[in-house]
């Protein structure tokens, strides 16, 4: 019998075994690799794209399959023309993949503002919004923050940037998969997510939606030889007066017919899609509303938010020091209660296969 508990979706989430299965069949390939056909090459991108993009609300020409969360923003970073003294706004304390591509151009003149909260606890719309002046050129911010589970009201940010023609770009990595949105709700023009966690796929997947209106406009830095038009015709391979596809694809990462990694995230992809995000929401939700309701407040802080409208899909919380915190995670690895430790805080994030049992043992040892 199995005796671990597994609440760390927020790290890395486990392959279904319908996944596993699907793996397995594409390691045949490099195997046997006389099996490889153009479906693997062309077609399977495509079937990921398009359930990518069921999840949120676009079309497959707006999804770009990547490496990673940083791909995205790095193309949105290098892809629009900078003029010394432009602004671009941040929450504070944002994860290091929504951060140092955007400081990174400070050396050309850009000033990052990272907006404080007013509330001293947890940045808001509101705060983002005020921030607002007419030096702005991008707001970047994660719909959920990866060390407190904050999450902000990106419609309200999307709206008032589409007013003043700011574009917005969201770090989903830790909503996708596990919080119903759409794009147009958010209001956002990009919008970037790592593969590994929510999504039950890879390590080095990812994707990157980019807006239809805004694929003209984003200057593309690097081409990818499978991004140019004809290159599925291997006879007979473009050369002369060659030009990019029209859509997202442009932005598709180095190799993006890696089938071992596509199989994976084309059928874990597939597999939300059958569950159902809103049914994960719900259950994760309960699971995570009966830790804050039985956390031992003697010994434990809440780190996240307490109204579930503004808390993402896991809780955060703490010791009374930053020492015996460390010491509780340490303890729960001990008891095969695995959980993430992040900024001095135990970061718990329980998904579909997880019980109220779970929640039961981790709030044991946190009695103790």
């Amino acid at each position: 019998m199995d005796e671990r508990v597994f609440l760390d979706c927020a790290n890395q989430g486990p392959f279904p075994r319908v996944t596993i299965r699907a793996v397995e069949q594409a390691l045949e390939l490099k195997k046997y690799p006389e099996r490889l056909t153009a479906e693997h090459y062309f077609e399977l991108p495509q079937q990921a794209r398009t359930g990518l993009a069921k999840l949120i609300g676009a079309e497959p020409g707006e999804i770009a399959l990547t490496n990673g969360a940083s791909d995205g923003i790095n193309a949105v970073a290098n892809g629009l023309e900078w003029q010394t003294g432009d602004e671009i706004v941040l929450p504070a304390r944002e994860f290091p993949a929504n951060y140092f591509p955007w400081k990174h151009l400070e050396e050309r003149g850009v000033r990052v503002r990272e907006v404080e909260p007013a509330d001293g606890r947890f940045v808001a719309a509101d705060d983002l919004v005020a921030a607002l002046t007419e030096k702005t050129r991008l707001v970047a911010a994660s719909y959920v923050g990866y060390a407190d589970s904050n999450r902000i009201d990106l419609a309200r940010v999307g709206q008032a940037c589409r007013a003043r023609g700011i574009p917005l770009v969201v770090d989903a990595s830790q909503a996708v998969g596990a919080l119903v949105f759409t794009v147009e709700e958010l209001r956002c023009d990009f919008l970037v997510a790592a593969g590994y966690k929510w999504l039950f796929s890879p390590y080095g997947t990812g994707f990157f939606y980019a807006r239809q209106e805004w694929q003209q406009r984003l200057k593309v830095r690097d081409i990818r030889w499978l991004a140019v038009e004809g290159a599925e015709n291997f006879n007979q391979l473009p050369r002369q007066n060659w030009r990019l596809v029209p859509d997202a694809r442009r932005w598709d990462s180095v190799e993006v017919s890696n089938w071992l990694n596509l199989s994976a995230l084309k059928t874990s992809v597939e597999f939300l899609l059958r569950v159902g995000v809103s049914e994960i929401e719900r259950h994760v939700r309960r699971l995570c509303d009966h830790l804050v309701e039985r956390l031992p407040r003697d010994r434990c802080v809440l780190r996240s938010p307490a109204e579930p409208a503004r808390c993402g899909p896991y809780v955060c919380v703490a010791a009374r020091s930053a020492e015996k915190t460390r010491a509780l995670w340490e303890t729960l690895r001990q008891r095969n209660i695995f959980v993430s430790l992040r900024a001095d805080a135990l970061r718990v994030a329980p998904n579909i296969y997880n019980r109220e049992s779970d929640i039961d043992r981790l709030l044991a040892v946190l009695a103790e």
